[in-house]
């Protein structure tokens, strides 16, 4: 989104992106109004250090703009929670009885974390879910401090921060926050589930997140949940997705279909089931 803003403001935008972003991304960069995108570093961490200590630093009037550690980001991804609270209101709800939300840098979640405090929903379980190789919010907490992963190694390369901003870490040590990691097999799962079942495509770094919603993943998660239980995901992103790439997820880790639990109320569940054995070459 903020490209297309700095065109408006008739401003210059340059993007520093890690080697690791797609061709495909880079020309949706570019196609949004980016004045330059360039690549450096093999994680958001080293592109980020190249910016402030190398692009900005030739240039004066040059403004910084944070992906995910600025509060700024976090009000405004907070305006999500006060959106879903007028919803729950004209429906005559209460309140989510959870919600699950994706985490790389950690500005999505500390933004539904702020959104939440600001509507007192302070009892809302929140499921906080990261790709193994990509999560360093949950090592942080397991290692009682921040630290910075030594390498990404995930395919949900949008959850690739090296290190989680710190604000992220204090919200994830609150008794109603579950740190939770899945395999990338299980994010690729969740993307072309989700476009079965409800004609969406979305990337890993999201399809992670929907993937808590299939073979019992929340249940287990969360087991004092019910059928009446109201649960919201948060479906936060598809830039970098393409149905090629839906396919190739599909075909590589199409084994996880092994575990399904057979549901026949799932949509994709039946359409798996009728084409043969996993539907896949093993």
């Amino acid at each position: 989104m903020l490209t297309p803003v700095m065109n408006s403001l008739k401003c210059q935008c340059t993007v520093i992106v890690p080697n690791t972003t797609s061709p495909y991304m880079i020309a949706k960069i570019t196609a949004a109004g980016a004045s330059a995108v360039i690549q450096h570093g093999d994680s958001w961490k080293e592109a980020d250090a190249y910016l402030c200590e190398e692009v900005l630093a030739k240039d004066p009037t040059g403004v910084y703009v944070p992906p995910f550690d600025h509060e700024n980001v976090w009000q405004g991804n907070s305006t999500m929670i006060a959106e879903l609270q007028q919803q729950f209101e004209e429906k005559g709800e209460d309140k989510p009885d959870a919600l699950i939300c994706s985490v790389g840098g950690g500005g999505l979640f500390s933004g539904v974390m702020l959104g939440l405090d600001k509507a007192g929903w302070h009892d809302t379980r929140v499921l906080a879910v990261e790709t193994q190789g990509a999560d360093s919010l949950h090592s942080a907490l397991e290692a009682g401090e921040l630290v910075s992963l030594a390498e990404i190694t995930s395919i949900a390369s949008s959850l690739g921060a090296k290190r989680v901003c710190e604000k992220a870490y204090e919200y994830a040590r609150r008794p109603n926050v579950k740190s939770v990691v899945l395999r990338d097999a299980e994010a690729a799962m969740g993307c072309w589930r989700l476009a079965d079942d409800e004609r969406m495509m979305v990337e890993s770094a999201c399809g992670v997140s929907v993937a808590l919603c299939y073979d019992g993943r929340l249940k287990k998660l969360l087991p004092e949940l019910t059928k009446e239980s109201k649960v919201v995901v948060v479906v936060c992103g598809g830039s970098n997705v393409t149905l090629e790439l839906l396919m190739q997820y599909r075909e590589k880790y199409g084994w996880i279909e092994r575990e399904m639990t057979g549901n026949k109320g799932v949509p994709s569940t039946v359409a798996v089931d009728g084409l043969g054995t996993n539907g896949y070459r093993d």
